[in-house]
């Protein structure tokens, strides 16, 4: 068996599928009604500015962030057109979409982006507002706030994640989102990607974008406590103006904790991410298991054709 080092893959759920970002492929496979497997694939862009920005420490977190959140975007767009789709209507479906301007694409990713950035604020802004609200009385000093402030985003998110994960949509992408981390546990232990091999791994994965939201909480109480405050306003504008270098240094960490997941006393440190992937994955079936086999290993061979010079993009 080879001794080189796995690639770092990514992906994300999709309804009835399961998306994978290659190194220069995007690929998204879903399960349509009629049981056959659709894919959707694209080129992954290289710009030479972001491709710098994206080597610099503290800065590649927040663009990889908006970038995957682009491209994520197109894909949960094409899940969520062609999924439910009767037989017989795939000829109307394709001259849609084949309508697609570099507008509307764009339209897209930029909804996507913006739809990211207004949660994370929400987020960012409510806790802050009810802590000063309902503690500040009682709880002056600032780091203690800021430690309660946590703790109400922290309720606030669990009470989320598990209201939604109660709807059978949400629970299936969960479920697609399991399958998604089993694949690539599957492939970084060098097994075979079988049903029988994925169904062996586990659904929790270091990577995973959920550990990445409790380390922007976590990391966010650090940080914020550097900085004084005198009003609900002055606190409020600094969480916003401080949110870029929150999501740099979460992104380091989680970096870091992947890198530290087989040293026995450090891999302690992305256990927080581990449970929260325990409302945000769900045990997949073997179906689904399939369409995330099947996405991976497209993406592995259109990979593969982009090296030799062989894929050929529709535009």
């Amino acid at each position: 068996m080879s001794t080189q080092k796995p690639i770092a893959y990514g992906g994300q759920a999709v309804l009835e599928g399961v998306m994978f970002s290659g190194r220069k492929v995007t690929v998204t496979a879903i399960r349509r009604q009629d049981q056959s497997i659709e894919y959707f694939h694209e080129e992954k862009k290289q710009y030479p500015i972001l491709q710098t920005l994206k080597k610099i420490p503290f800065l590649r977190g927040m663009i990889g962030l908006i970038e995957a959140t682009a491209t994520g975007s197109k894909h949960l767009n094409f899940a969520t057109e062609r999924y439910d789709i009767e037989p017989g209507e795939e000829d109307s479906a394709k001259e849609e979409k084949s309508g697609w301007s570099l507008s509307m694409i764009l339209g897209v990713a930029a909804v996507g982006v913006l739809s990211f950035i207004f949660g994370k604020l929400i987020f960012t802004i409510a806790p802050a507002v009810l802590a000063d609200l309902l503690f500040k009385q009682w709880v002056t000093h600032n780091v203690l706030q800021n430690l309660i402030e946590g703790g109400i985003k922290i309720i606030l998110l669990l009470i989320y994640l598990s209201a939604i994960a109660q709807t059978p949509l949400i629970k299936r992408l969960f479920q697609y989102h399991g399958a998604e981390h089993k694949v690539i546990n599957t492939y970084e232990a060098g097994a075979e990607l079988t049903v029988d091999n994925v169904q062996k791994s586990s659904t929790l994965h270091y990577r995973c974008g959920s550990s990445f939201i409790i380390f922007t909480v976590l990391v966010g109480v650090i940080i914020y406590s550097f900085f004084h405050y005198d009003s609900l306003w002055e606190r409020v504008y600094q969480r916003i103006l401080l949110l870029p270098l929150v999501i740099g240094v979460s992104y380091e960490a989680l970096q870091l904790t992947n890198h530290l997941r087989d040293t026995p006393a450090l891999r302690l440190l992305g256990y927080p991410g581990l449970w929260l992937q325990k409302l945000t994955t769900k045990q997949p079936d073997d179906k689904q298991v399939e369409i995330a086999i099947a996405s991976f290993k497209k993406m592995m061979e259109l990979d593969q054709q982009a090296d030799q010079g062989k894929l050929l993009f529709v535009k």
